[in-house]
């Protein structure tokens, strides 16, 4: 590769960007290409402003590169869940057992407009907007873009696809008959729904993640900076209480009032906001290998896209960066033998984490409002702190450390399997303790 080769990064979302700062700091020129116009002077899209919740492996990510500080300053920490039943009073319920750790509320935009900046401050960066890919040889690094000017035709030694879900650069591949794809949808949708301030000040709790659940459904809420709250309704696409059965303002005024009583006075453009804003669909993208040649590679979502229910989507993404930045660093920067290794070690860890986020839509929408799943809470807090980095929740090692996925799904097994055995030996022994009173009562 020589020193006038740039590194082609598609894709000038949140991991396409950091991708290009860990690049350029390594050295590389790098050409970031967006198919969209700069999001920094554009109008954003109504109803796609998808909060995210900025966690440890997020940080982390930044925190190596320096912009975990200026990333913060526009983020509000939640210390837990609130939930909201349908009657009767709201319920917090801590996130960890010390009650002081946090997830972090950011508006998706600020974060890839901070990352943007940063990208476009470093020297080597180039960045093309309204470039959309429509070709790639993955055998010559030969791009195809179209643009407002027409086609445009580069070649790069490295392209690296940080395009999204809908990754264009997975497609390429999928059509050279170089990867496979599995795309798993969700029978859910979802739509976003606003809570102004009230008097110039929050309507909710900004310290907490707010939960409507509803069993079938739910809706959640999180902070902004403006004082405002996003919400998002995560609903079947059809059937009864569905995105398909609500039509009429009536009808949509009637179904709050019903399931979301709390919400009706917090949201004066409910139905405006619901009858305008756009269904996002919900699903997980799986596909392999995520490298070929080791000249072509995919990161974040247009590998390994996943529901949101974990929080750990761009958390996720950010960490495939650091592990590249890793395996380069490892391979002596070369890109044949770093690719390969950068696949080796995130692609279970994407699994990993796409199973954890399915079940927990389960958890938030099903068993949160359950006094049994409360005291399940309680028990697991007391183990931890009986057992003080022993036993450690799932939460806590998803959220809050960078214990690979993986890994947390296997310690969470051993620890399950611990408490089990335990709780059976204490059962046996007091099964014997109250056997021999009886015994004794017997001879006496």
């Amino acid at each position: 590769m020589s020193e006038r080769d740039e590194i082609a990064v598609v894709g000038a979302g949140l991991a396409g960007c950091l991708l290009a700062c860990y690049l350029a700091r390594r050295g590389y020129r790098v050409a970031l290409y967006e198919r969209r116009p700069d999001p920094r002077t554009g109008k954003v899209e109504r109803g796609r402003s998808i909060n995210l919740a900025l966690s440890e492996r997020g940080i982390d990510a930044l925190r190596r590169i320096d912009l975990d500080e200026r990333v913060l300053a526009d983020a509000l920490p939640m210390r837990g869940r609130m939930i909201h039943p349908v009657s009767g009073e709201q319920q917090f319920q801590s996130y960890s057992v010390s009650g002081d750790r946090a997830i972090n509320s950011i508006s998706r935009g600020a974060l890839n407009n901070a990352l943007l900046d940063a990208a476009a401050a470093l020297p080597g960066v180039r960045i093309a907007f309204d470039h959309r890919l429509v070709g790639l040889d993955p055998t010559t690094g030969e791009l195809t873009f179209e643009t407002p000017q027409g086609k445009v035709v580069e070649t790069a030694p490295v392209v690296l696809g940080a395009d999204g879900a809908g990754s264009a650069v997975r497609g390429q591949l999928l059509g050279y008959g170089v990867l496979t794809e599995s795309l798993d949808f969700l029978d859910y949708g979802y739509k976003e729904l606003a809570i102004p301030p009230v008097g110039g000040e929050f309507a909710l709790d900004p310290g907490a993640l707010h939960i409507w659940p509803r069993g079938t459904s739910m809706m959640i809420a999180l902070p902004n900076p403006d004082r405002s709250f996003t919400c998002t309704l995560f609903w079947p696409t059809h059937g009864t209480a569905s995105f398909a059965s609500l039509g009429s303002p009536a009808a949509i005024e009637q179904h709050f009032a019903e399931h979301y009583p709390d919400l009706i006075p917090l949201a004066p453009n409910l139905v405006d906001d619901y009858q305008h804003n756009p269904v996002g669909v919900l699903g997980t993208v799986r596909c392999a290998p995520w490298q070929v040649d080791g000249r072509v590679a995919l990161v974040g979502d247009a590998a390994h896209a996943i529901v949101p229910f974990y929080g750990q989507g761009a958390n996720c993404a950010f960490e495939d960066v650091v592990e590249l930045d890793r395996c380069l660093d490892e391979c002596a920067d070369e890109w044949a033998a770093a690719l390969p290794l950068y696949q080796a070690r995130r692609q279970e860890n994407a699994e990993a984490i796409a199973r954890m986020a399915l079940a927990n839509f389960v958890e938030m929408r099903d068993k949160v409002a359950s006094p049994l799943f409360r005291a399940g809470k309680r028990i697991e807090h007391a183990l931890e702190r009986a057992l003080p980095g022993r036993y450690v929740s799932r939460y806590e090692m998803v959220s809050f450390s960078t214990t690979p996925y993986a890994e947390v799904r296997r310690r969470v097994r051993r620890q399950h399997q611990l408490v089990g055995v335990a709780a059976a030996g204490a059962a046996a022994l007091l099964a014997g303790a109250i056997g021999a009173l009886i015994g004794r009562g017997r001879r006496g």
